[in-house]
């Protein structure tokens, strides 16, 4: 797998291409800022980019817009955004354009090395992987919205772990019930929130979509 990484704390950034070569994965650009990111990307063409949220010269947004930038100027690349806070209106804004090969970790997930790289090989393999805290605080805030007040309190954590890109085993487990329960919340999430019973795949992301964009305008 080859990756562009883009961090303006040069430990950080040095720290985590190590971890990244020690895992056999190939680091082939490091980046300081967005212009600079988006340069490597541009020339190396990586199966995945790693961007900070806040880089040089504001330390606003920049990795945010770099990211979205990027998948416009290469459809298909696989973006893992760190921030050190949970920054709503960042991540509704990355992953309002869609959730395939997208992930948004806090920071500290990175000490968690295997979590980290979990989420990195599913990104990359253009799944989704959004930090638990991140999508508590969307949900938090998408209490309001009515379409989402008609999930079970089962369901609503069945829909947290899919926008987290859990499947279905991964749920499962993680919820101690089987395989059939999930199945079965999953058509029960599908069915209150009017999604028609087309490709279970595109239902998942459409469900996803729908909770993001939701959460997006209860801010």
């Amino acid at each position: 797998m080859r990756v562009v990484m883009a961090e303006d704390d040069p430990l950080l950034r040095e720290g985590v291409a190590l971890l990244l070569g020690a895992e056999g994965l190939d680091v082939v650009a490091k980046a300081g800022n967005a212009e600079e990111a988006l340069d490597a990307i541009d020339t190396h063409k990586p199966d995945v980019a790693i961007l900070d949220v806040r880089m040089p010269p504001t330390h606003t947004d920049e990795g945010i817009r770099a990211a979205v930038e990027a998948r416009r100027r290469h459809p298909g690349l696989a973006v893992l955004v760190l921030s050190a806070y949970v920054e709503q209106s960042f991540a509704t804004e990355l992953l309002s354009g869609g959730v395939n090969g997208l992930g948004y970790l806090l920071k500290e997930r990175v000490g968690r090395v295997e979590e980290f790289l979990d989420a990195l090989h599913r990104v990359a393999a253009g799944g989704t992987a959004i930090d638990p805290e991140v999508v508590a605080q969307l949900f938090t805030r998408s209490h309001q919205d009515t379409r989402l007040d008609r999930l079970s309190p089962r369901e609503r954590d069945v829909l947290t772990l899919m926008a987290e890109g859990l499947g279905n085993s991964a749920i499962a487990e993680r919820l101690v019930v089987t395989d059939g329960a999930v199945h079965k919340h999953i058509r029960n999430i599908f069915a209150k929130l009017d999604l028609s019973p087309t490709d279970q795949v595109d239902r998942r992301v459409a469900a996803v979509l729908q909770y993001l964009e939701e959460s997006r305008r209860a801010r």
